[in-house]
């Protein structure tokens, strides 16, 4: 379906919620919305596999209907992990669940509904996925969930983060915004639908400088830091335990 969530004319805007009418268009928001995604799930099933470890967990944190979790799946093909998806949406659950028995999927798997602002309890784990999900966490409770991550991982264990990110230059910020919404633009989303979505995503969506995110990481003891992937203010981030 396509998404035409803000293409409407009510005056006053529901905040923006992973609800049955997102979970709907979602794949199509994406593709419309994330700049490269396809690319950007690529790198992510690469680099799971160089690093997944045998008989360990591969938890995709904010797993929405299920497309990290089956282009990993397919990847890594018979090897022995388990992969987990934690989301707080149950349209999101049931909308991954659906699609997973559809499409095949050869793995042992879990369907977690649960909230990243509350302990979660990672255990046995190869790698740990966020991708443009820790941007929806309250700031207030990031730090506890990355110390989480950190003592869920097992010894060269890897951590992927995308986000979007804020520049610290305000004139590279308004530039980045800038050319963000032309790409929307390209994506055939209105002017008006553009500026009703990032009203609703105030103070719902809170974004990270880079360097704030690799701070929270050292922080939590991740060595090896570095960058996998960059458009303007959108990045990857692979931290190895």
């Amino acid at each position: 379906m396509k998404d035409e969530l803000y293409n409407n004319r009510k005056e006053i805007l529901d905040d923006f919620a992973f609800n049955e009418n997102t979970a709907n268009i979602f794949n199509d928001m994406l593709k419309r919305s994330v700049p490269h995604y396809y690319e950007i799930q690529d790198m992510i099933c690469e680099i799971s596999k160089i690093f997944a470890q045998k008989n360990s967990n591969i938890y995709d944190l904010g797993c929405s209907t299920g497309n990290t979790l089956l282009n990993i799946s397919k990847g890594l093909s018979k090897f022995p992990v388990t992969l987990i998806g934690i989301d707080n949406s149950e349209a999101m659950l049931k909308k991954a669940e659906a699609r997973l028995k559809k499409l095949g999927f050869s793995h042992k798997y879990e369907l977690l509904n649960k909230d990243l602002n509350n302990k979660i309890g990672f255990e046995n784990a190869g790698v740990i996925i966020s991708n443009l999900t820790l941007q929806f966490i309250r700031p207030i409770n990031r730090d506890r969930l990355l110390t989480e991550i950190y003592k869920g991982l097992n010894k060269n264990g890897i951590f992927i983060l995308v986000e979007k990110i804020v520049a610290e230059n305000s004139t590279m910020r308004r530039m980045f915004i800038k050319l963000y919404h032309d790409f929307k633009l390209q994506k055939r989303y209105s002017r008006t639908e553009i500026a009703r979505k990032r009203e609703a995503l105030e103070n719902f969506l809170i974004p990270y400088m880079y360097e704030e995110n690799v701070r929270l990481l050292k922080k939590k003891g991740f060595q090896i830091i570095d960058e996998f992937f960059r458009w303007y203010n959108f990045c990857g981030i692979l931290a190895i335990k």
